[in-house]
C-alpha cells in the first residue's frame, strides 16, 4: 500500500516590496555586458522566479574538470573521482541560479543558447562579487560551439526547471526556517546560534547553540515560532551599498566575507521577529513552514565552542520526514503484527526475548566446551604426552571465542586431574565455516603448558599454510584465508605436531 504524501503550496508571484533598495544611490546595473553583482541578482530580487531572458557577459574553459571548492567540506569526506567532460565558467548579466552562500547551496539548472541547445548547470559559485555559472559539457558538445555561443552580448536564457526548483524551494524553507529559530532562541531564550548546517536533502538541518536546552525549552521554541508560522510574518530584503570600513557580522555566519566585492549588503527581515544580514535566497512568507525540533540534541566536544546541536525539520523536508517515518513505523508495525502504537512494546519484548536466547546459547556453548575439553582429556589419557588437535566445522559469530572457551575448560581440567605433576601438553584447535570460499576465514588456536613449544608451533603454521597471527605466553591464534581440507591443511598441522611432539 502506497504512503500518500502531502505537499506545500508556496506563493506563486513574489511581491513587489519583497526587495527594497534602501539606498539612494544603488541601483541594478543595466548594462547587459556588465554582470550584476551578487546581492542584486535576479535570483535574490525574486527569489520565486524560474527563468530569466538575459545576455553572456564572458566564456572560458575552466583550468579544472571539478568545480572549485569552496575549502568548508569536511575532512572526512572523500573527494569524488574527476569528470572527464569539459567544464565551462560562464558569467551572465543576471541569473535566477543562486550561487552558494550565507550557509545554502547552490542551485542547479539549465542555460538554453540562442540555438535553442540546452547545457547543463551543475553549480553556480561566487567569484569576487559576480556569480560563475559551471557548465558540464554532454558528449556531443564541444567546446568551441559553447565559447561561440556564449560570447560577450549573446542571448542566453537561464532556467532551474522542475528539478531545480524543488532545490531551491527546499533550500529557502530550510533557510528561512533558521533564520525564525535563531531569532526565537535569541529573543527568547538568550541562546545564540554559533553555526548552522543546510544539509543534504532529506536529513534534518541543525543549529549549533552555545548551551544545552531542556525538553520544556526546546517545547517552548517550537510552539512559539509555530505561533509566528500561522500568523504569517512576512519577510522581506532591505538592500544597501556596503560600507567597506564596517565589519558587518550576522549571528550563526561570520559575516560578508572578505573576499566580497560586490558592494552590497543585504539585511534579511522577518516582520517583527529578526533583521539578519544574509545573501541567501528567502521565501516572502513564513506562511506555511510549520517547524519540528527534534526533541533530542546532540551534545558536541568542547573543542567546537558549542554545547549542542539541534535539529530541525520544516517545509516539503518536513513533509518527507513524517512521509518516510510513517512508512517504516507501519512497515514495523506490520512485521511484528500490532498496531502502531504498540511497536515500542512489541520491539522490547523481542529484545528482552533475544538476550534470554542469547543468555541460552553462552550456557550451552560452555557446556559444550567443557565436555569437548573432556573429550580431549580422555584421548590422551595413558599417553604420556599430550600433542592434540581437533577441527570443527562451526558458523557461529565468534568462532575464536568457542575455540578460547574449549582451551580454558582443558587448561582448567589438566591441572585439576594433574594436582600439581599434570603431563605436559600441547593443543591445536582449529574451526572452519560450513560453507567455505576463497575468502572463507578459518580461525586457528594454539596452547600448551610450554610457551616455546607453542611459539614453535604458530611459527611452522605461519610458515607452512601462511596463517595471519601472533600470541604470547601459552596461547597463539591466527586466521587462514581460503577453503581448509582437513585432509591438506589438516594433515599438515598432523606433521607439524608430529615433528614438535614433546
Amino acid at each position: 500500500m502506497s504512503t500518500a504524501t502531502a505537499t506545500l503550496s508556496p506563493p506563486s508571484v513574489t511581491p513587489p516590496t519583497y526587495h527594497r533598495i534602501v539606498s539612494d544611490t544603488l541601483v541594478v546595473p543595466a548594462d547587459p555586458l556588465q554582470s550584476i553583482p551578487v546581492g542584486l541578482l535576479a535570483c535574490q530580487r525574486d527569489p520565486l522566479l524560474r527563468e530569466l531572458a538575459t545576455t553572456a557577459v564572458s566564456c572560458r574553459l575552466s583550468q579544472s574538470a571539478a568545480v572549485p571548492s569552496n575549502g568548508r567540506e569536511g575532512k572526512k569526506k572523500k573527494a569524488a573521482a574527476a569528470p572527464t567532460a569539459p567544464l565551462l565558467e560562464v558569467v551572465l548579466h543576471d541569473t535566477v541560479i543562486f550561487p552558494e552562500g550565507g550557509g545554502q547551496p547552490s542551485d542547479v539548472g539549465v542555460l538554453t543558447s540562442a540555438d535553442r541547445e540546452l547545457w547543463d548547470v551543475v553549480e553556480a559559485k561566487r567569484h569576487g562579487g559576480h556569480a560563475v555559472h559551471y557548465v558540464r559539457l554532454k558528449a556531443d558538445q564541444n567546446t568551441e560551439d559553447a565559447l561561440r555561443l556564449f560570447a560577450p552580448g549573446a542571448l542566453v536564457s537561464v532556467s532551474m526547471g522542475e528539478p531545480g526548483y524543488k532545490r531551491r524551494l527546499d533550500h529557502m524553507c530550510m533557510h528561512t526556517s533558521q533564520h525564525l529559530l535563531s531569532a526565537v532562541l535569541e529573543h527568547q531564550l538568550k541562546v545564540d546560534t554559533l553555526a548552522w548546517s543546510l544539509t543534504v536533502h532529506p536529513a534534518p538541518c541543525y543549529v549549533d547553540l552555545s548551551r544545552a536546552l531542556t525538553a520544556d525549552e526546546i517545547a517552548y521554541v517550537q510552539a512559539e515560532a509555530n505561533r509566528l508560522v500561522f500568523e504569517g510574518r512576512s519577510v522581506h530584503v532591505e538592500v544597501e551599498e556596503l560600507n567597506p570600513g564596517v565589519k558587518v557580522k550576522s549571528g550563526p555566519s561570520v559575516g560578508i566575507p572578505d573576499d566580497y566585492t560586490g558592494g552590497v549588503k543585504r539585511t534579511v527581515v522577518i516582520d517583527g521577529v529578526d533583521r539578519n544580514p544574509c545573501c541567501g535566497t528567502h521565501l516572502p512568507s513564513i506562511h506555511n513552514l510549520q517547524l519540528f525540533l527534534l526533541p533530542h540534541a546532540e551534545t558536541l566536544a568542547r573543542a567546537t565552542g558549542a554545547a549542542v546541536r539541534l535539529s530541525f525539520l520544516a517545509g516539503p523536508r518536513l513533509l518527507d520526514h513524517l512521509a518516510a517515518t510513517h512508512t517504516l513505523l507501519t512497515g514495523t508495525a506490520g512485521i511484528m503484527s500490532c498496531g502502531a502504537p504498540q511497536v515500542p512494546e512489541r520491539v522490547q519484548q523481542v529484545v528482552d526475548e533475544r538476550k534470554r536466547a542469547a543468555k541460552r546459547v553462552d550456557d550451552l556453548e560452555a557446556e559444550l566446551a567443557g565436555a569437548i575439553a573432556r573429550e580431549l582429556l580422555v584421548a590422551s589419557t595413558g599417553t604420556g604426552e599430550r600433542v592434540l588437535r581437533r577441527h570443527r566445522t562451526d558458523d557461529a559469530p565468534n568462532a575464536l571465542g568457542f575455540l578460547s572457551a574449549i582451551s580454558s575448560a582443558y587448561v582448567s581440567r589438566a591441572a585439576a586431574e594433574g594436582e600439581g605433576d599434570a603431563a605436559p601438553y600441547l593443543v591445536v584447535l582449529s574451526s572452519s565455516p560450513s560453507a567455505q570460499t576463497a575468502t572463507s576465514t578459518t580461525v586457528v588456536l594454539v596452547f600448551g603448558s610450554d610457551d616455546k613449544r607453542v611459539k614453535e608451533v604458530g611459527d611452522e603454521l605461519k610458515a607452512k599454510l601462511n596463517i595471519k597471527g601472533g600470541g604470547k605466553g601459552p596461547r597463539w591464534s591466527g586466521k587462514f584465508t581460503g577453503v581448509w581440507k582437513d585432509g591438506r591443511e589438516g594433515t599438515t598441522v598432523a606433521t607439524i605436531l608430529e615433528a614438535l611432539k614433546l
